[in-house]
């Protein structure tokens, strides 16, 4: 069979259009009526041949009747038959064909009237080319159907595409990886220290199983990797596959499913049956809440097909004993919407939670993808993490990408600071638009906006400083204030959190000071000032009139689970929410005018550097503040991190447990004593 470069078969459609040409040529070569002309009845025929307007005829014997094919003496009017088939629609031709019964008298009575008009005559055997192209005909369309039904059958499996042909369609999509090709390792996996000392001893367990096994250790036959998007996940169970250098078999969790019933349960046998084949191997099943969502949450039915699918996964993976070596790592970041049984210890035994990295995290990850980047002298990756809170990986890759780009923009050939700091603001509000005609007045609106954003952050925010702000339109902001933490919180009080409000709202306050107006530019800073009081009244019990009750979840929604779901609360509970959050915010804009009124020297000063300048670092707007000093440059608070390797991981892993244990003999060193007279018999 033809085949293309890539090795693989052609389609069907190639196949199909062979077959058609081959056909018509068949018939074409066979058809020896190529040159007939115009169809004429008999009776004409008849008398043109006594009139002597025929030259000459042939005469053929045909299926059950003569072929008469002649040529008239002079050219003959006919009338307009309309298109034929090969788009002839000429008024004279001198040829013509006609039928006559087959007889003995007909055939013999025009012999002697052509005889008598000196017709030239000329008469043929019978040709057995008629009867082969009627078996043809029979036959080829037969032909055909029995190759369609070939190609559908067999192309799956000629292809190897798992699942292409129509008796494939249960067969598992997953690819197993190539072990050459599996080149990540845990030291490029950065930012996630613990989290790669958890999968250690899933590692060390698909090295040499039987260290775990002859302690009757049952390694977890799930992992479950959940997680913000872009924190690496994916990346993580790559890194496992990598380090352990066994099968990897990976798929996504919506490749199960497809339009024909029970596709995805038997997808997932086959998947099994594959990894079991060649165990120890690692099933990685890339978001999994595509098929396993909570049963039963369905707005169509219950018993629909990406259950089905769901079920067999669970009786698969509730099959496993710590001796089958088989693994399964799956990632998702809607962990809340998953089934419970799917859950349980015995499917994912381990949840890791993957979250947003650490200042040291970050530094960390920068510098794994800073490694191909020439970076200037004046470009400290530790500042840059400290001025990236709230990033994931892949947030601090695309920095690093969108400077580059910046840097090869700019004709430079290595990436200096000032590149780094625009791939930040183009990350988080887009890039620049400079060439926007703004008027004066809008632009002074701005820049008193965007200092009552920093004037109150320098004044209240003690966990947080101003780092940068500026009055440079950026997506659909015309300007904005980035006030980042000192160090990284997970926690945050009461008072942080008023203070945040307030900080929100020292925009529009000082609109109202110094021009007496109110623009729609404070619109996000209202949505996030209403998301943070709502959260404090609702979810964290931080008002005093409501009390220390949870009236909404922190959860995302899902319509499945939610839908039709009535509030916790009355209608006056409801009223006592709106107006404690309205408190919060009114008394948040009181003390956000109280203190632009106390420093409107100093914020008239920083509003009009900004209309100079247009963006101020935090060293400048420190400096506007107090002394006017630069300040110096210190030494950061944090050390640095880099990404540590599987080995470095398992010793960190061993140290912890070595501490754990000393501190355990510590307080029990009764223990101890037992375990050496054991070891002394």
């Amino acid at each position: 069979m033809n085949q293309k470069k890539g090795g693989r078969p052609k389609g069907s459609l190639y196949y199909i259009i062979l077959l058609l040409a081959v056909g018509l040529l068949v018939m074409w070569f066979f058809n020896d009526d190529k040159n007939t002309g115009t169809e004429i009845p008999y009776s004409v025929f008849s008398e043109k041949l006594q009139d002597g307007k025929i030259k000459e005829m042939d005469i053929k014997p045909g299926n059950g009747a003569y072929i008469i094919n002649g040529v008239y003496t002079e050219k003959q009017k006919v009338e307009d038959q309309g298109m034929r088939i090969l788009g002839e629609t000429n008024l004279e031709t001198d040829r013509f064909t006609t039928t006559v019964l087959s007889n003995d008298t007909s055939i013999s009575d025009v012999t002697k009237i052509a005889k008598e008009n000196g017709t030239q005559v000329k008469i043929h055997e019978q040709s057995n080319n008629g009867m082969l192209l009627t078996f043809l005909m029979s036959v080829v369309p037969l032909l055909f159907l029995v190759f369609m039904v070939y190609m559908m059958l067999g192309q799956g499996q000629q292809g190897g595409g798992g699942g292409r042909g129509v008796m494939n369609f249960g067969k598992s999509k997953a690819k197993e990886a190539d072990k050459k090709a599996a080149k990540v390792r845990f030291s490029d996996v950065a930012g996630a220290e613990e989290e790669k000392q958890e999968l250690v001893e899933v590692v060390e367990f698909l090295k040499d199983p039987r260290r775990f096994v002859e302690l009757g250790a049952r390694i977890p036959a799930g992992v479950l990797l959940e997680g913000p998007p872009g924190t690496g996940k994916t990346l993580l169970a790559k890194a496992v596959a990598g380090e352990a250098g066994v099968p990897f078999y990976s798929i996504s969790g919506s490749e199960f499913v497809e339009m024909f019933v029970g596709v995805g349960a038997s997808r997932v046998r086959d998947l099994f049956e594959n990894a079991k084949k060649n165990a120890p191997s690692i099933i990685f099943i890339d978001e999994i809440d595509a098929v396993g969502r909570q049963r039963g949450a369905g707005m169509g039915g219950g018993h629909d097909e990406r259950e089905q699918t769901l079920n067999q996964l669970l009786v698969e993976m509730d099959g496993f004993s710590g001796n089958e070596g088989i693994i399964v790592i799956a990632a998702t970041n809607r962990s809340d919407v998953l089934d419970p049984a799917l859950l349980r210890p015995g499917r994912f035994d381990r949840q890791i939670l993957v979250g947003r990295p650490d200042v040291r995290g970050r530094e960390a990850i920068l510098k794994v993808h800073a490694k191909n980047k020439p970076l200037a002298a004046d470009v400290d990756l530790k500042v840059v993490a400290q001025q990236t809170p709230g990033f994931s990986g892949a947030d601090l890759e695309n920095v690093l990408n969108e400077a580059a780009l910046v840097a090869a923009r700019r004709n430079k050939k290595k990436i200096d600071a000032s590149d780094v700091d625009e791939a930040q603001d183009r990350v988080i509000a887009g890039p620049a638009k400079k060439d926007r005609v703004i008027s004066k007045k809008e632009r002074d609106l701005v820049a008193y906006h965007e200092a009552g954003h920093t004037i109150v952050g320098l004044v209240l925010s003690d966990a947080r400083t101003v780092h940068k702000v500026t009055i440079v339109p950026r997506g659909r902001a015309g300007g904005y204030m980035i006030a980042l933490p000192k160090e990284d919180r997970f926690l945050m009080t009461k008072e942080e959190m008023f203070e945040q409000i307030v900080g929100l709202l020292g925009g529009r306050t000082a609109e109202e000071v110094f021009f007496g107006v109110k623009s729609t530019g404070a619109s996000n800073d209202f949505e996030q000032a209403t998301g943070l009081a709502r959260s404090m009244v609702t979810e964290y019990g931080m008002s005093d009139r409501l009390g220390t009750v949870q009236y909404e979840g922190n959860h995302q929604v899902f319509i499945g689970r939610d839908y039709g779901q009535t509030k916790a609360y009355s209608e006056q509970i409801a009223f006592e929410i709106d107006e404690e959050v309205r408190d919060i915010l009114n008394r948040a804009h009181r003390k956000a005018r109280e203190i632009i009124e106390e420093h409107r020297d100093k914020h008239e000063l920083i509003a009009n550097m900004l209309l100079e300048y247009e963006t101020l670092d935090a060293r400048q707007i420190k400096s506007l503040f107090e002394t006017g000093e630069m300040p110096s440059n210190g030494e950061g608070e944090f050390p640095s991190e880099k990404a540590s390797s599987f080995e470095e991981a398992k010793k960190a892993l061993e140290k912890k447990e070595a501490q754990k244990q000393a501190e355990y003999v510590e307080h029990h060193p009764e223990n101890e004593q037992n375990s050496t007279e054991n070891d002394n018999e």
